[in-house]
């Protein structure tokens, strides 16, 4: 596949540093490689990797997918539901969904696990190294997460998820009390043009727009906010970036968190990662409505004790005719 660019800078940068940031799955390693292999031109004319582009620079890149020897791994999966066509998989917190275009590594992730778990070859659309993946977890979050186990559904369920037809919920704890009890924050989201392993919403590279919406649960210790959060959209690190833009960050969060309140959080509960957890996912598929919720895992869970997590609103609870619970 090739992309073709009008490049945007306030000024010159170096042409790996740039597509790198611009590419959210390649690894600065794995753009010198395309350099390398003579994948990339500037105005017309293969370019080498120390060169500098700047603002209106025509870049042309043909992305060349590295072939993974990915073996299947015997990882324990929690497995919430299976069929011939899907799985859903409640994922632990620290491990990876997949391996990364460029890293060294291609072992212990969710996709060496499954491909152990399922005997048959399952479907990709983004390369070798996903099979069966469909939407992503970041690697410190833990829950829901759907796997297709043919072409069919892989473009099914691929489909829904671009037209926002798959409703993810999850269970955030963040730093601070925060007093409104319904919000939604609405901003454009990109890469860090300082930090390619960060996502920003201040002056990002190449920024698309993310909305995220909040509902307060409960507090905790009169200093934590217990929040449900609706993903409208599924950007990188989407909620991390939006719940820190507006000073609530998510406790555990090494990235885009407090420090302070981090290493607090870690004395008093014994908590080693972000405390986001993906905990409901309802979508329709040839033509039946599936609805998954799933418990928090036993970190976030010990941190909540015996708070009720109430995940709808009541206005929700009665447009489902359900009852309140």
């Amino acid at each position: 596949m090739r992309y073709n660019f009008c490049v945007i800078l306030e000024k010159q940068k170096r042409v790996d540093m740039y597509i790198s940031t611009l590419f959210e799955d390649f690894s600065r390693s794995y753009v010198q490689k395309l350099i390398d292999w003579g994948k990339v031109q500037v105005n017309g004319k293969t370019c080498k990797k120390n060169i500098k582009i700047a603002h209106k620079d025509e870049l042309s890149i043909e992305v060349i997918r590295e072939s993974y020897d990915i073996k299947p791994e015997n990882i324990p999966l929690d497995i919430v539901y299976e069929d011939r066509d899907m799985m859903i998989i409640n994922k632990n917190a620290g491990i990876n969904v997949h391996p990364v275009p460029g890293e060294w590594w291609n072992s212990a992730t969710l996709v060496n696990a499954i491909l152990y778990h399922c005997s048959e070859e399952l479907p990709c659309i983004s390369g070798q190294e996903r099979p069966g993946i469909v939407h992503r977890l970041d690697k410190d979050t833990s829950g829901l997460i759907m796997i297709a186990k043919n072409d069919i559904t892989m473009r099914r369920l691929s489909d829904i998820l671009k037209e926002r037809k798959i409703e993810k919920y999850y269970i955030a704890i963040v730093y601070g009390k925060l007093k409104q009890t319904d919000i939604e924050i609405e901003s454009y989201i990109g890469r860090d043009k300082n930090d390619r392993k960060k996502m920003t919403v201040d002056d990002p590279v190449n920024p698309k727009i993310a909305c995220t919406k909040a509902h307060v649960i409960d507090y905790m210790d009169n200093k934590y906010t217990i929040l449900r959060v609706k993903l409208e959209t599924g950007r990188t690190h989407q909620i991390r970036v939006h719940l820190a833009s507006i000073w609530f960050p998510i406790l555990g969060d090494s990235v885009y968190g407090n420090k302070k309140a981090n290493t607090e959080a870690k004395t008093l509960y014994q908590l080693k990662r972000q405390a986001l957890h993906a905990y409901s996912l309802e979508f329709e598929l040839y033509g039946n409505t599936k609805r998954f919720e799933w418990p928090l895992k036993s970190d976030m869970m010990r941190m909540i004790g015996d708070i009720p997590l109430n995940p709808l609103t009541k206005e929700e609870i009665k447009q489902r005719g359900e009852a309140e619970f």
